[in-house]
């Protein structure tokens, strides 16, 4: 992706190498954290992560960085490409909300390290990148871009602007009143059924992604195309590594799909791949879509 030298967003908040202590504080304004404290459940324990916040991988576990890296090179880099990944992302947005003759508030995306507190209490690094509805927050530990090249083998600068686009995709939904009206749901039916409406969110945030890709293929950066050779496929490869059967395999030797709560690799591929191809809302009802396989 071309992507240096581009606008960044001012929308960043970077939090990195300070903690603090969580006050337990519930989160306010809907979405799916609007009624629980922030507890965070490894997703390969059967817990309900989207019940807390919208969260891209899961159990996955990234690599922290030290305070006095904050500072370092590489983190920098990766600051900037995020903050330019954001800005591409409300532009997009924006634009996206102006045609339906919507209002669009962006979203903020706060950078720590290890642990960070928010409006739907504290979480850590373990629980991945996330998105809370409370505050309106994008959170990210910039770590996971190194879990997912080092462990997961999705390599590339494209896999982490996936991982944005998808955490943005809640903030849409929120924005469309979606979380709300599944935060009702959740009050109305077990922990099993609700899981399923969870992979729906999370399969629609993977078309949402996808939606955004096809608008960035469109554009340019200083007259060349922003989108390169390979950037799909990084996307794809992020897409394929955190998916509910792979995690669940990687950590427990087996999958129990009723604890599924964000989709199956090829469930993730697929309807990033319908995104991309379609770049409109039209084609990403997952709530009403009988086969999210998308095999027909």
């Amino acid at each position: 992706m071309r992507w240096r030298g581009d606008r960044q967003s001012t929308n960043v908040e970077d939090r990195s190498g300070s903690s603090g202590r969580s006050v337990g504080k519930m989160a306010t304004g809907g979405g799916l954290g609007a009624i629980v404290i922030a507890i965070i459940v490894f997703l390969i324990s059967g817990g309900d992560l989207g019940s807390v916040t919208n969260t891209l991988g899961g159990g996955i576990t990234p690599a922290s960085y030290e305070t006095e890296n904050v500072q370092s090179t590489e983190y920098k880099e990766q600051k900037e490409f995020a903050a330019v990944v954001f800005a591409h992302l409300e532009d997009y947005w924006n634009e996206e909300f102006s045609e339906m003759n919507e209002s669009y508030q962006n979203p903020n995306l706060v950078l720590f390290t290890d642990s960070v507190n928010s409006a739907c209490g504290q979480a850590t690094s373990q629980v991945g990148p996330f998105y809370c509805p409370g505050d309106e927050n994008v959170y990210l530990d910039l770590s996971f871009a190194d879990e997912l090249s080092q462990k997961y083998g999705a390599t590339g600068d494209y896999a982490m602007a996936y991982v944005i686009a998808h955490e943005v995709g809640h903030h849409v939904q929120n924005e469309l009143g979606i979380t709300s009206q599944l935060n009702k749901i959740r009050q109305q039916v077990s922990e099993t059924e609700y899981n399923k409406y969870s992979v729906r969110l999370e399969l629609q945030a993977d078309y949402l992604a996808g939606c955004f890709s096809k608008y960035l293929a469109g554009e340019t950066h200083d007259g060349q195309p922003i989108l390169e050779a390979g950037d799909i496929e990084e996307a794809i490869t992020a897409a394929n590594a955190i998916g509910d059967d792979t995690l669940q395999k990687e950590y427990q030797g087996y999958v129990v799909p009723d604890s599924f709560t964000h989709g199956t690799s090829q469930q993730r591929i697929n309807w990033f791949n319908r995104g991309y191809k379609y770049g409109d809302l039209e084609h990403g009802d997952t709530f009403k879509e009988k086969d999210l396989d998308l095999a027909s």
